[in-house]
C-alpha cells in the first residue's frame, strides 16, 4: 500500500477553508486492496475537503467506467460509475468510525487517508448483478447466450415424466 501515499491529506498545515483535491484512480489502486472484479478502471474522483476550526467536511465525487464482465454472458463491458460520498471527520479521544457518515479522529493526529473511503465509492456504486447493456437489449450475439436461451428453451418443452404424475396421486390418497 506504498502507492496510496498520495491519498494522505497532511491536514495540519492546511488553511482554513475550501480545498480540493483531484485523483485519478486505476487498477493498480485496486490491486493494493487485492481486489481483482475489475479488469481496467478509469475514474476521476474529486475530494472537495472544507476545514473547518473543530471540523472537516469531506465530498467525494466518482465518475468514470470500470471495465468487468457480464455476470450473465461472462463478456467485458464499461460499466459507468457515478457516485458521492459526504463525510464529517470531528475529533475525539481515540479514532471511531461505527458511524456511516462521520469519522472521529484522535486529537493528536495530523494527517488522514481517504483511500479507503474512495475504494468504498467505486465498489459500491457497482451493480450487484452486473449485466452488459447489450443483453439487457438484446443485440449482444455471444455463446454463452446462445447456448441460456437453448437451454431455457429444451427446459420449456420438456414434458413431465409420467411416473411423478404417479407419485403425485400417492400424496392425494
Amino acid at each position: 500500500m506504498k502507492h496510496l501515499k498520495e491519498f494522505i491529506i497532511q491536514f495540519e498545515g492546511l488553511k482554513t477553508g475550501m480545498h480540493q483535491f483531484k485523483y485519478l484512480i486505476e487498477k493498480k489502486f485496486f490491486e493494493s486492496y487485492q481486489y481483482d472484479d475489475f479488469i481496467e478502471s478509469n475514474i476521476k474522483v474529486v475530494l472537495d475537503f472544507n476545514k473547518k476550526d473543530s471540523l472537516f467536511e469531506l465530498y467525494f465525487k466518482a465518475n468514470g467506467t470500470v471495465l468487468i464482465n457480464c455476470d450473465v454472458s461472462g463478456e467485458e463491458y464499461n460499466q459507468v460509475i457515478h457516485g458521492e460520498l459526504k463525510l464529517i471527520v470531528n475529533f475525539g479521544n481515540e479514532f471511531n468510525d461505527e458511524h456511516e457518515d462521520i469519522l472521529i479522529i484522535p486529537r493528536n493526529d495530523y494527517q488522514l487517508n481517504v483511500a479507503q473511503y474512495i475504494y468504498e465509492l467505486i465498489v459500491l456504486n457497482v451493480p450487484v448483478k452486473r449485466i452488459h447493456p447489450k443483453v439487457i437489449d438484446g443485440t449482444l450475439k455471444s455463446e454463452a447466450l446462445d447456448k441460456l436461451k437453448k437451454f431455457q428453451r429444451q427446459s420449456e418443452k420438456k414434458e413431465i415424466d409420467p411416473r411423478w404424475d404417479k407419485l403425485k396421486e400417492l400424496i392425494k390418497d
